[in-house]
């Protein structure tokens, strides 16, 4: 009896200590860390996480830094800003933008959402309101520049990470932005669409930068042109990072606390700016993320066990016997053509989908590589034909099992979130709780992944389990089938964009950055895939656990580009919503 709960406490062993590992580094110095909802307008709502540090208080006020994450992002992603800048005494709000997270309506209505969030720090009693710094990365400039327009003179400076005034056709910027840092990668993948120049290490060369900091020779790194006191200081950084990682190093986090530092009202701590702890909360959830994996494989065990769910329990019986040429074919296709077909079919993602019932455009694009990929899965599986497989397949108790395994995992977050405000992440990798919002957009997704993953899976079960393997063996060769193929297109663009400033697909930067996430996502599909096989001889019930998994991992993560009563505020966005 043991023994058969072992994997279930040591998988809640990893989520407990890598949660309050994560914990213990977002409330260093006795910041406190709370939810936030703000009214934005329109009948919407912004969330956000408020950091105050215990030197914060009513009698005297800290200097404040408001902060935005990226398109298909959401707050979590500006912890390691908010970690350092709160533990130097800074209150810190990281917010949501419309349409992403917990917050309402869609991507650029109520400006963001900056503005709203801008007046409810200027609301806190604990905040200098004389002493307002404003951060974003990529997009997230979006809202922090509509908040900067709304109110001149009610900040103090900016730093914009990866981002520029003006991205977007029609959405607001001031006209002299105050004590201006930019923050840009020598690799980030927008150069082109951010500063018109076309590679990131160019941007000093940039006409457009160097209108905005008033010089016809090109910007000279580090240099503070204009001045502080006045509010014209301008100054660029340019570290050897890319677009992800400006988030997410200690390059790009540096000259954002720096700056904030010399610009604001002397904070709490003089703490200097390279004195970094933020990656060990990212250590916490990413060992918080594997205990997750772990839970879900142990609760299925478990389930396994309970009478309802006994009939499912049969050894898998694997076909092939050994690893010959079809084997290493139907090996390398698996890998190859999911990577091969991404970028061409990522194309074509909004043409099939009514945005009323799929509101989400980046799932929708990558629901229709997933579905073309089904349709080619079966198309080989003619030519990979072999011994025809036996699976046991009882479908009504494999729903109700991947319902069940699901539910502990979902669980576990959401105490998780309770407890200890964090959740599962690591870099651009997180898992949320979903909204009832989002749960309802949930629901025709995971339909629409279950198709997928029941072709999926099947084909992977049946072209490469070996009779007799291990399960360690059997585990890693479907780990290695599912996210190989990927990860090669990552190292590809990577090496290439290191090497030369430019990606292999240059026109690809967003698909790019969003198919990082599909060699850790995929190895747990191939883990989960091969497991539940071993187990019940059929390759529903792991289908149908990734289907949960895969549709709430994209559905709390990505943003609303539909929601009644609300026009598209994205230039372009109107016809694809037809």
């Amino acid at each position: 009896m043991i023994r058969k709960w072992l994997p279930f406490a040591l998988a809640w062993a990893l989520i407990l200590m890598g949660a309050g590992l994560a914990h213990l580094i977002q409330t260093s110095g006795g910041v406190k860390v709370t939810e936030v909802r703000m009214p934005a307008g329109q009948g919407l709502t912004v969330s956000g996480l408020l950091y105050v540090p215990s030197t914060a208080t009513a009698q005297r006020p800290a200097p404040a830094v408001l902060a935005s994450h990226g398109y298909i992002n959401t707050r979590e992603m500006q912890s390691a800003f908010a970690i350092e800048l709160a533990r130097r005494g800074f209150v810190v709000l990281a917010m949501d933008m419309t349409g992403h997270g917990y917050s309402g309506g869609i991507v650029g209505t109520a400006d963001f959402g900056g503005p709203a969030a801008l007046r409810y720090l200027q609301s806190l009693a604990v905040v200098d309101k004389a002493s307002i710094g404003l951060e974003g990365h990529s997009l997230g400039g979006g809202p922090i520049l509509a908040a900067a327009a709304s109110q001149p003179d009610g900040y103090r400076s900016i730093v914009l990470e990866g981002s520029t005034p003006g991205l977007l056709p029609g959405s607001k910027t001031p006209a002299t932005p105050r004590n201006l840092a930019i923050v840009f990668g020598q690799y980030d993948e927008f150069a082109s669409l951010m500063w018109q120049v076309p590679k990131g290490s160019d941007i000093a060369k940039s006409k457009r930068l160097m209108a905005l900091f008033g010089t016809a020779e090109p910007v000279v790194e580090g240099r503070i042109y204009g001045q502080v006191a006045d509010g014209s200081a301008r100054v660029l950084y340019n570290p050897a990072i890319t677009h992800p990682w400006e988030h997410f190093s200690k390059g790009g986090v540096e000259p954002a606390v720096y700056w904030f530092q010399k610009t604001l009202a002397e904070p709490a701590s003089p703490m200097l700016p390279g004195d970094q702890i933020w990656i060990w909360k990212e250590v916490g959830t990413l060992i918080a993320f594997v205990g997750l994996i772990g839970l879900l494989l142990a609760s299925f065990d478990l389930l396994l066990g309970v009478p309802v769910f006994a009939a499912l329990n049969r050894p898998a019986e694997p076909t092939a016997e050994r690893r010959g040429g079809k084997w290493w074919l139907a090996f390398i296709l698996t890998a190859a053509v999911p990577a091969l077909t991404y970028f061409p079919l990522m194309k074509v993602g909004q043409v099939f989908f009514p945005m009323a019932l799929f509101p989400q455009w980046i799932q929708n694009q990558l629901l229709v590589w997933a579905l073309v990929n089904g349709v080619i899965t079966l198309g080989l599986g003619f030519v990979l034909r072999g011994a025809k497989p036996v699976f046991t397949n009882r479908w009504g108790l494999s729903v109700g099992i991947a319902l069940a395994t699901i539910a502990v995992g979902y669980l576990s977050l959401v105490l998780v979130d309770a407890v200890f405000k964090v959740d599962y992440r690591f870099w651009v990798l997180g898992l949320k709780p979903l909204s009832a919002t989002r749960a309802l957009i949930a629901v025709p997704y995971v339909l629409l992944w279950s198709a997928f993953f029941l072709v999926a899976l099947r084909a992977l079960n049946a072209n490469l389990a070996i009779r007799g393997e291990g399960l360690l063996s059997q585990v890693g060769w479907a780990k290695a089938a599912m996210a190989l193929g990927f990860l090669v297109l990552v190292v590809v663009e990577y090496a290439v964009l290191l090497s030369t400033g430019f990606l292999a697909t240059p026109k690809e930067p967003l698909n790019t950055i969003v198919a990082i996430q599909f060699v850790p996502l995929l190895a747990v599909v191939g883990v989960i895939g091969a497991y539940t096989y071993r187990r019940t001889n059929s390759y529903v019930p792991g289908a149908l656990i990734c289907a949960l998994l895969i549709g709430w991992y994209v559905t709390s993560g990505t943003a609303n580009h539909w929601a009644p009563g609300f026009e598209p505020q994205i230039p372009g966005a109107s016809s694809r919503t037809r």
